[in-house]
This record gives structure tokens, C-alpha cells and sequence, in this order.
């Protein structure tokens, strides 16, 4: 495995959309409690964000040649 500005690319913008998606899927139970805490929306999508490069490193079909 090689790590390409290829590879980087494609795995930022999977770990963005991890990311994002965690956060946006945190924010009805947020509300649904009547106080949207901030801090734990961002920890838990800089969390996944995290996870998901981690991920990466096993592999990205995109990022092939």
C-alpha cells in the first residue's frame, strides 16, 4: 500500500463525510433533549473522522490506479 496524494485525498474525503455524517446524525437527539452540546457533537465527528483514516489505511478502491 501506498500512500499518494491520491490516497490522501480519498481518504480526507471519506473521513470528512464520516465525519459530517456523524455529526448530522447527533443533532435530533441533541435537540430532542433541548440543549445541542456542542463539544460532544464535534468530539464525537472528530472521533469518527479519526476512525475513518484509520480505516483507510486498510485499503481505498478509489485511491487505485
Amino acid at each position: 500500500m501506498s500512500m499518494s496524494k491520491k490516497w490522501w485525498k480519498c481518504a480526507a474525503i471519506r473521513a470528512v463525510k464520516t465525519a459530517a455524517q456523524t455529526a448530522v446524525a447527533m443533532l435530533p437527539v441533541a435537540a430532542a433533549i433541548n440543549q445541542v452540546d456542542w463539544k460532544m457533537v464535534i468530539g464525537t465527528a472528530a472521533l469518527a473522522f479519526v476512525a475513518s483514516m484509520l480505516t483507510s489505511l486498510a485499503g481505498i478502491p478509489e485511491a487505485k490506479d
